[in-house]
């Protein structure tokens, strides 16, 4: 097709608006160029409370986790009236146990309440690169900081247009120049009162490192050790420790993730010169008793959408799914969808197989041992459990490319991707959407996604998963072999319209 100016020459626009039609895009030559539109590439929508991307995030069922939420709500309006006030809080907790439900909950009460500064939901499993990326952080922090204030707003930007190279440098230096100078700028104009509370980070185990050097060999030179996502975390703790120690700086910082070395050393007391709160997810705030409200109103769901007795479920079947859970919810909610949404077996039926799960002995202490004993009873209910296993890994390596554009395919280019026969995505997927994020057929923009990090932990531990471990050589040979197979039957098309052509 001819282009819209070919032929053309010597050609002055100014102050043009092209027309959209069905063929040609919008472009307005006159758009603006603020510098506060240098943030819009760098951020991640995704990861702020109410983005689109988390519309189906987990909240916090009404009446569940009512005691963690009131302490940290607490904390959050009244914490300068502490006897020592700690202005940085960590809520941690094993997998499972909520942290991403509370936090999302309370950023939405938060923000109904004037008091939400800002904040980001890093994720492992989104479908978004930039939501899991270290890199995101300080853009989307300051512009929805930006948000509040016009005055602040004008400060960013003119920070911006000072440092035009800013998202080259470090996260010490984006704060100091995107967040923090703003900030000093307009202290004196801005009542300290009317700021917003509170900066809610959640997930930061889930934040991965970017790469800045090439790792492999030059002649003569050593490789540069590769960055671990770990020393990103740390820089992450290390810069918004140094934000708190401004006067400049008006917010509360809470953060959640789970105990992993990095925090428990960064959160140690004996180690922090400033102090700070700590929220354990423990026996404390009574799990159970948030669980079997939980359990109670989905099993309700469940009754009203398949229009069972009022008897159902039976009487020891909510104690003894709760007994298993072992205070996570993740084990709870997973429950939910395998009985509400498995395409085969009436609600009963697959009540019965949850209860009678027994978790395998592998003679090693596991916490998990009935979420993975519901993770394997999932995936085998799959007519190819070996097959569906290499298709999670597909999806989850794929999503986690650097090179997408923060774009994740859509779902049904996957399946051109992995099908060997038409149909073959649901034939092998439609016993485990308790498990995976499965778009409809009529959707063609929605990617796969997962429900939560702990399946493919699950599958990472050949002590947790079995027979359904996959070693890393076979995951990488199984997506080469499909990008391949893509490939050469581009080729053959190529080769046999050409053939075609000549003759």
């Amino acid at each position: 097709m001819a282009g819209i100016f070919n032929g053309a020459h010597d050609m002055h626009l100014e102050n043009a608006t092209f027309i959209a039609t069905e063929n040609y895009v919008v472009h307005n030559a006159a758009f603006s160029t603020s510098p506060l539109k240098e943030l819009e590439p760098r951020i991640s929508a995704g990861a702020m409370h109410n983005s689109l991307e988390r519309c189906d995030a987990p909240k916090c069922h009404p009446e569940t986790r009512v005691a963690v939420q009131e302490e940290l709500f607490s904390w959050i309006v009244e914490g300068d009236n502490d006897p020592e006030p700690k202005r940085i809080a960590w809520v941690t907790g094993p997998a499972g146990t909520g942290k991403t439900a509370i936090m999302g909950t309370l950023a939405d009460r938060c923000h109904k309440g004037g008091l939400l500064a800002a904040c980001f939901f890093f994720s492992s499993t989104s479908t978004s690169s930039t939501q899991r990326a270290s890199t995101a952080l300080i853009p989307t922090l300051a512009y929805q900081l930006s948000q509040h204030d016009e005055s602040l707003k004008g400060a960013i930007a003119n920070a911006l247009e000072g440092d035009p190279i800013i998202f080259k440098k470090d996260l010490r230096a984006q704060m100091e120049t995107l967040l923090l100078k703003p900030l000093r700028e307009v202290q004196e104009r801005i009542e300290p009162s009317s700021w917003p509370k509170v900066i809610i980070i959640d997930g930061l185990d889930e934040c991965e490192a970017e790469q800045f050097h090439n790792v492999k060999p030059f002649p003569g030179r050593k490789p540069a050790e590769p960055r671990t996502n770990q020393d990103a975390q740390e820089e992450i703790l290390r810069v918004l420790e140094e934000a708190q120690s401004d006067p400049a700086f008006p917010f509360r910082i809470l953060v959640a993730s789970r105990p992993e070395r990095i925090f428990r050393l960064f959160f140690d007391p004996e180690q922090r010169s400033m102090p700070f709160a700590s929220i354990v997810l423990d026996e404390k705030y009574k799990p159970d008793t948030d669980i079997t409200l939980f359990l109670e109103a989905k099993f309700k769901e469940i009754r009203r959408k398949y229009r069972l007795m009022a008897s159902w479920p039976p009487q020891n079947a909510i104690p003894t799914l709760v007994k298993n859970s072992s205070g996570q919810f993740v084990y709870a909610a997973t429950i939910a969808r395998f009985i509400s949404e498995a395409r085969n077996g009436n609600p009963q039926v697959l009540l019965d197989i949850a209860l009678k799960l027994k978790p395998i002995d592998t003679g090693r202490v596991n916490p998990f041992a009935h979420l993975d004993a519901l993770y394997s009873q999932i995936l085998h209910s799959s007519p190819d459990p070996d097959l569906v296993v290499k298709w999670l890994w597909f999806m989850k390596i794929w999503a986690s490319q650097d090179d997408l554009d923060d774009k994740p395919p859509p779902a049904y280019f996957v399946n051109f991707m992995l099908e060997m026969f038409e149909g073959e995505a649901d034939h092998l997927l439609g016993d485990v959407h308790s498990l995976v994020k499965v778009p409809s057929l009529e959707d063609l923009e929605a990617p796969y996604g997962f429900y939560h990090k702990s399946l493919f932990d699950f599958l990472d531990d050949i002590h947790r998963s079995g027979p359904l471990y996959l070693v890393y050589s076979l995951r990488s040979n199984f997506v080469w072999e499909k990008y391949l197979a893509v490939i050469r039957g581009a080729l053959s098309c190529i080769s046999c319209s050409a053939a075609e052509y000549k003759f």
